[in-house]
């Protein structure tokens, strides 16, 4: 039995703590890496400083501007911040919408909801920049100095999350859908350490399946529907941060990109800035129809479901799987079939075309 606790073999250098990290490099190597990492940080830092004001004050100068232009645009703000701070984005799957506008809509082209697990701030440019859309944030965001007034810029659309105003947010996200824009939402409510996805509230997925009024109620009730036909459509997406310099993420080291807690985004935003390359895998399931779906409940059910199943795939290291989906494929473009439907689609149409013209030579 020891009566007394052991001694190290060789004292510590000067200057390092008793419970800090022993490396096995020679302390000048660490301290020159370490020097290294905070210079790539105040390079990336300055950068940042200097895009995001020009790039928002462009965005700005775009906003009455008719079209699609401030939505493709954000796409550009967004792809360069994870180009500055060195995140390379796979993805797999196929996006379902267009970049959308009010020209879409005329054409019969249906907004999607894009639903995602949320672990960082780092999510918003991934996502910004594979998806034209805006961003559905909580209300706090809108009183931060900075990103308060960035976030106006771009198009976020704030929630309170307060019975009085539930109505009028939910007919202000139904209305930018009828005029053209597509909604990320993230329904876990906050941000998790992303070990787990955290259960998907339904009362996110109120604008995708609106109640049903029951005879002789006042349709006053719902101020602000969708034509027939044009309900949006629900794509749950999966995302992971799952290498950092090359090596695989693990749970000690997630907390590089999960932002969540008590967390300050400052020390986090400058810690992730020192790392040289990082990656993240984006995985697009396919389609839900809400129209489809008995309740708000089953259907975030099913899109919890898919995005859970896509995360744990990517966390274990698997091939992502795109999950099935659930819609009525009459109501989707031609584009955004998945490819053995497009197939029958095609041979159904020509089979169609073939007999109508038959008909009409007899």
């Amino acid at each position: 039995m020891r009566t007394k606790p052991d001694q190290p073999t060789q004292p510590l250098p000067t200057g390092t703590s008793a419970s800090a990290p022993i490396s096995p490099l020679p302390q000048w190597v660490a301290v020159l890496f370490r020097r290294v990492g905070e210079a790539r940080s105040a390079i990336r830092l300055v950068g940042l400083l200097v895009w995001v004001p020009l790039s928002v004050g462009f965005e700005a100068c775009l906003l009455p501007v008719p079209g699609t232009a401030k939505i493709r645009w954000t796409r550009v703000i967004w792809g360069m911040l994870c180009r500055i701070i060195g995140l390379r984005i796979t993805v797999h799957g196929k996006r379902a919408g267009t970049v959308g506008g009010l020209q879409a809509r005329k054409r019969g082209e249906r907004p999607v909801i894009y639903i995602s697990n949320h672990m960082s701030w780092v999510d918003v440019p991934v996502l910004g920049t594979l998806l034209p859309s805006v961003f559905v944030a909580k209300g706090d965001i809108e009183k931060w100095p900075v990103m308060g007034l960035v976030s106006h810029i771009g198009r976020t659309i704030f929630v309170s999350r307060q019975r009085s105003t539930t109505g009028r947010e939910r007919d202000l996200m139904i209305q930018r859908m009828v005029e053209g824009d597509n909604l990320i939402l993230f329904p876990e409510g906050t941000s998790s350490d992303g070990s787990r996805v955290l259960p998907f509230m339904s009362a996110f997925f109120a604008i995708a399946k609106l109640p049903k009024l029951k005879d002789g109620m006042d349709q006053s009730l719902l101020p602000v529907t969708y034509k027939p036909g044009m309900a949006p459509l629900i794509q749950p997406v999966s995302l992971v941060y799952d290498t950092l310099e090359g090596l695989p993420v693990t749970r000690f080291r997630r907390p590089v990109f999960s932002w969540y807690g008590d967390m300050d985004l400052g020390p986090h935003v400058w810690q992730l800035l020192q790392h040289k390359r990082s990656h993240v895998t984006v995985v697009l399931h396919e389609p839900l129809d809400p129209d489809l779906f008995p309740s708000r409940k089953a259907l975030a059910q099913a899109a919890w479901k898919a995005v859970a199943d896509g995360c744990a795939d990517l966390r274990q290291n698997r091939e992502p799987r795109v999950q099935p989906g659930r819609f009525n494929p009459a109501t989707l473009p031609a584009n955004f079939l998945p490819a053995h439907i497009k197939k029958t689609k095609l041979l159904l149409d020509r089979a169609t075309s073939f007999f109508a013209s038959f008909k009409k030579r007899t």
